[in-house]
């Protein structure tokens, strides 16, 4: 939010990329947090209240896996880091 208020025209945000990415993978994790925890614990459910198996989570691996390539590239950046 702070860096998209820098932005005094607000359609220049989609311009720089480093941005748009960085918005990318905060909606990752929102979805990856909030929404498919929701989902995953409403579909492991069943009518009766028994547990079901787990949905495939290999999509949140994958969510990871962008996320990690995040850190990667700040400590790329910053080498005292390491």
């Amino acid at each position: 939010f702070v860096r998209f208020s820098a932005f005094e025209v607000k359609r220049h945000g989609l311009k720089d990329m480093w941005f748009v990415f960085d918005t990318c993978l905060v909606g990752l994790m929102v979805l990856e947090t909030w929404v498919m925890t929701t989902i995953i614990l409403l579909m492991s459910v069943d009518g009766k209240g028994n547990a079901k198996v787990p949905v495939n989570t290999q999509i949140l691996r994958m969510f990871r896996l962008l996320r990690l390539s995040r850190l990667a590239r700040m400590l790329r950046s910053m080498p005292e880091l390491m």
